[in-house]
This record gives C-alpha cells, sequence and structure tokens, in this order.
C-alpha cells in the first residue's frame, strides 16, 4: 500500500535533512575585502590591487584576524585590565603560598599585599644599574601591583581614561602608547626612586600627559572641560602621592612627560590613510611584541630562581 503524499513529503524531508548532517557540500568562494585598505579583492587574490598589502599575510591581516577574538570595543583596553588582574592573581597566590599568609595583613592599606621579594622575582623595576641588565623589568613592572587597593584604584582609572584615549588614537597606536609611556615611567624611577616599583600608574598618568597634549590649544567647550578634569586629576594624584608613602613619583612624572611629549608629535585621530594604518599596525605589533619577550624572560627569571623562597 503506498503512503500519503504527506508522509512521503515528510520522509525525503528528513532524509534531506540527516543526508546534510554528514555530507556538507562545499560552498563557493566569495570575494573578500582588504585588511588594509579596505576594498574589494579578487577570490584568488593574495595582494590588493589598490594598496599591495598582502591579504593573508600583513599586519592588517593578523590585525583583523586577532580581532576576531578581542571585544570590539576598547578591546586594548580590556586586554591590559585581563593581564594586570591575571598577573595579581598569580602574585598573590605565590605570597601567600611562600609567605605564609603576608597578603592578608595590614590593614585596609596593606589588604590583598604582594611581597617585595615575589615582586621582584615576577619583574619589579629596580634601580638603573640592575634594569640596564633586565630591561624588561622597565616592561613587566607595568603589570604588577603590589596590593588590592593599588590595583583597583589603576584598573579604574584606566577603565575611565583607557577607552576614551583608545577611541580617539586607535587600537594599536593607544597599545604602543601604553607601553611607551609606562616604560617612560619607569626609567625616570630606576633613575631617581632608587628601590624596586610596580604599577601602571607610569602609563595611567603618560594616558593623562596624552589628553593634556590632545587638548592644548582646542578653544571647544568640550576640550576645556576634559582639561579642567584631567588637571584635577593630577592635582588629585600628586596630593596623594605626597601623603601616602611607597607611591613611585617619579614613575608618575616620568610616565606624565613622556605621554605629553608623544601627544605632541602623533596626531590626535585614528589613522586618516593606508600609509597611517600601516605606520599604526607596525607600531601595535612592535609593542604587543616587547610585552611578550619581557614576559618571556620573565618566566625564565623565575623559572632560573625557583629555590629563592625555600
Amino acid at each position: 500500500m503506498p503512503l500519503p503524499v504527506r508522509w512521503r513529503y515528510q520522509l525525503d524531508r528528513w532524509r534531506s535533512q540527516i543526508a546534510a548532517m554528514f555530507h556538507s557540500e562545499p560552498k563557493p568562494p566569495r570575494p573578500r575585502l582588504c585588511p588594509s585598505c579596505g576594498a574589494l579583492v579578487g577570490v584568488t587574490a593574495n595582494k590588493c590591487h589598490m594598496c599591495g598589502a598582502n591579504v593573508n599575510f600583513s599586519f592588517a591581516a593578523a590585525s583583523r584576524s586577532l580581532s576576531r577574538w578581542m571585544p570590539q570595543t576598547s578591546p586594548v583596553t580590556y586586554a591590559m585590565l585581563a593581564i594586570c588582574s591575571v598577573m595579581y592573581a598569580l602574585s598573590f597566590v605565590i605570597t601567600m603560598k611562600f609567605t605564609g599568609g603576608e597578603g592578608l595583613g595590614g590593614g585596609l592599606m596593606g589588604l590583598g599585599g604582594i611581597s617585595t621579594q615575589v615582586s621582584i622575582r615576577l619583574g619589579a623595576s629596580l634601580p638603573w644599574v640592575y634594569n640596564v641588565r633586565e630591561p624588561w623589568r622597565l616592561v613587566t613592572a607595568i603589570f604588577l601591583h603590589g596590593g588590592l587597593l593599588h590595583i583597583g584604584f589603576n584598573m579604574w582609572v584606566l577603565m575611565d581614561i583607557g577607552p576614551m584615549v583608545e577611541e580617539l588614537y586607535g587600537s594599536a597606536r593607544y597599545l604602543f602608547l601604553f607601553v611607551a609611556t609606562g616604560v617612560g615611567g619607569y626609567v625616570a624611577s630606576s633613575f631617581f626612586g632608587g628601590h624596586p616599583s610596580v604599577g601602571a600608574s607610569g602609563a595611567l598618568l603618560g594616558l593623562i600627559g596624552i589628553l593634556l597634549a590632545a587638548t592644548t590649544g582646542r578653544k571647544s567647550f568640550a576640550a576645556q572641560a576634559l582639561r579642567s578634569a584631567l588637571i584635577r586629576w593630577l592635582i588629585y594624584i600628586a596630593v596623594l602621592g605626597l601623603l601616602l608613602s611607597g607611591t613611585d613619583n617619579f614613575a608618575h612624572l616620568g610616565g606624565l612627560v613622556t605621554g605629553y611629549l608623544l601627544g605632541r608629535l602623533m596626531p590626535d585621530r585614528t589613522p586618516a590613510d593606508m600609509r597611517e594604518r600601516r605606520r599604526a599596525d607596525l607600531l601595535g605589533w612592535a609593542a604587543g611584541m616587547v610585552v611578550a619577550v619581557s614576559f618571556a624572560f620573565m618566566v625564565f627569571n623565575y623559572l632560573q630562581n625557583a629555590n629563592a623562597f625555600s
């Protein structure tokens, strides 16, 4: 007895669905966009006919591929937040393990405190005679913090100012500016401070210096309001730096000056053309490689001194 038409239709549809689960037909290739200039390129093209950039292997192509795994809004700011948080958690665990709970004492200001020896082992900035032999410390110190209040305040400032600078300059140049101003702060600290130092505050003062440079000479109400707010920030930070012991004011000043100088040199806008975009990608990737290499040296130093607390 033949099946009704409706049943045959259902069986055929189910058979097609089951077959599709195990046999995927290749989709026809589609044209792509050049990651550098955004022009439409052919399916088999390796280079853009407009700008000459390699579609598959270039800083722009790598940046576009990496951006798929990053937040769409302020990705570098969130990456810096994540690295600082992970490094603080790691520092705290090591402090608790090797110092018998030192990180739980000291009142409010010392709550979650990190042992000085742990910070040094993980890459704190030291006096210049040591930093010149281990320059990676000028980078790793940016992502380390000395206590819960320390990282909490710095990450608050980062999330308040960072997205503004990242939107203004673009993510690639923002990464370069963050690392460069942090290093500038620790160069000044290691020359004049003379003691171990950690924290992202030098880079954060650098971001403030960049915004000060960007608003210099601007007569608009928004620029003047932002500049007034930044100056108030600087006054608050200066007062806290004088009142709180252990504050690295030299790193603050070094980061601020470095940021202001870079802000005067670099145009305060996202890359306007292909040439600027390539230069920005190069700066961003160079800064990223410096951070990666510095952390590799930090791991090597940590493992090399495995018996430091035994």
